[in-house]
């Protein structure tokens, strides 16, 4: 069995061949190995040295608040199930946690809307060993703070030479274990969690490992309670028992069925936060109508970038409003004077699948890609829509593409990080 096959074996991650190879490589360095057939003789019998192939191909990336809106929807979901009583604190799982910047979001987003600690319970899971320590530790690097609103790092860090330690009560809120979501024995606990964060896994996944990861989640929630998902995950999970919930940017689903009350009433102390990227939502909305978008006047090079612009922006309102026909109509707009548009072309292709215009959809984000290739959400949803065909080859492809983009870009982020460090 090749390394390859191992890992896929262990983890679930539909890794590269070059990824696999890089990490090979560097092991075989670490260990002083030329022969190729002793390493895989190594892998084969050496569980220790699975894990360290394991730690160098797993993506533990993250950072403070990434995606702000699921923690304002999270915690105004807590809020109101905590206002309604109970006899037990509300359950939260972060899986996979990486180095502890998502459960630490949402422990800091309750506190500051002024939920107690002992009346949440935090658990966070990640497969990677490394990651698990330093999220323990709770050190973290200026990569860890993005964006303009950093107000909570004022409140729960202090500033240690160049990094920042996380308060001690904020720390003691949440517990880390090493775990394997696909693993049977980590969903031994039935509807045990009433909030569940996995966001930005499944894209690693094949098929058969997406449904076994989905349908272990799918035990480990409440029958009412809500998971929170990456944004190319949403389809996957609506195609095995979940439905989208109306929250924009956040990416809320459901059980199937379950009728969750929602949305809830945001609490009245949710604490500054930075404002997340406007984004379409995937779920199907309703029709509705909508300001048509009015034509671009502006014939100046600057006025004209800041009218597309305002276009683009009103575009993105508008989808995660549901106003299709006015989210659509702006985009059109848009392109009679910017046929370049990548991003008008994306949102024209969210329209369509929100209208089960599948053919339309996918034609609009080739074009997007065409035009940006490095576009990550067009390139998930063509894999989706090519899985969705039975096209494995093709799906393959668009997510591989979308793999390095996100790695890429979580590298070049880490190395202006750092840079900015050293200044």
């Amino acid at each position: 069995m090749s390394a390859r096959d191992r890992l896929q074996q262990v983890t679930g991650l539909n890794l590269t061949e070059a990824i696999v190879e890089r990490a090979v490589e560097r092991r075989m360095q670490a260990l002083a190995l030329a022969d190729a057939l002793a390493y895989q003789r190594l892998l084969a019998t050496s569980a220790q040295e699975m894990t360290a192939l394991t730690e160098l191909v797993v993506v533990p990336e993250s950072w403070m608040f990434r995606d702000a809106e699921a923690f304002v929807a999270a915690t105004a979901f807590i809020a109101r199930r905590l206002e309604a009583g109970g006899a037990r604190p509300v359950r939260i799982l972060s899986v996979p946690c990486a180095g502890g910047e998502e459960p630490y979001s949402m422990a800091m987003s309750l506190r500051s809307a002024g939920v107690g600690g002992a009346d949440v319970a935090i658990d966070a899971v990640d497969l990677s060993q490394v990651a698990l320590a330093r999220a323990r530790a709770g050190l973290y690097t200026r990569n860890a703070f993005r964006g303009r609103h950093l107000d909570f790092r004022e409140r729960f860090f202090t500033a240690v030479g160049a990094e920042y330690q996380i308060c001690d009560e904020i720390r003691g809120q949440v517990t880390f274990n090493q775990a394997n979501l696909l693993d049977p024995a980590f969903s031994s606990r039935p509807g045990y969690y009433d909030v569940i964060f996995c966001r930005n896994l499944l894209i690693y996944f094949d098929d058969p490992t997406v449904a076994a990861a989905i349908a272990s989640l799918s035990r480990l929630l409440a029958d009412d309670g809500i998971l929170f998902a990456g944004y190319a995950e949403v389809p996957a999970f609506c195609r095995n028992g979940f439905a989208a919930l109306r929250a924009p940017g956040a990416f809320a689903l459901e059980k199937a069925g379950a009728g969750a009350s929602w949305p809830p009433r945001l609490p009245a102390r949710q604490h500054a936060r930075p404002p997340p990227p406007a984004r379409p939502v995937v779920h199907t909305p309703a029709l509705s109508a909508g300001p048509v978008a009015r034509p671009l006047r502006a014939t100046a090079p600057a006025a004209l970038k800041t009218a597309a612009a305002d276009l683009l922006a009103r575009a993105r309102r508008q989808s995660d409003l549901g106003d299709l026909q006015g989210a659509a109509a702006a985009c059109r707009e848009l392109l009679e004077h910017d046929p370049d548009s990548a991003d008008a072309y994306f949102i024209l292709g969210m329209v369509s699948e929100c209208e089960q215009k599948m053919d339309a959809a996918g034609d609009y984000w080739r074009r997007c890609v065409y035009l940006k290739p490095d576009h990550y959400e067009a390139l998930c949803h063509l894999a989706l829509l090519a899985e969705q065909s039975g096209d494995r080859v093709q799906a393959a492809a668009f997510k591989q593409r979308a793999a390095r983009i996100y790695q890429r870009a979580n590298g070049n982020e880490r190395d202006s990080a750092a840079r900015k460090d050293a200044r």
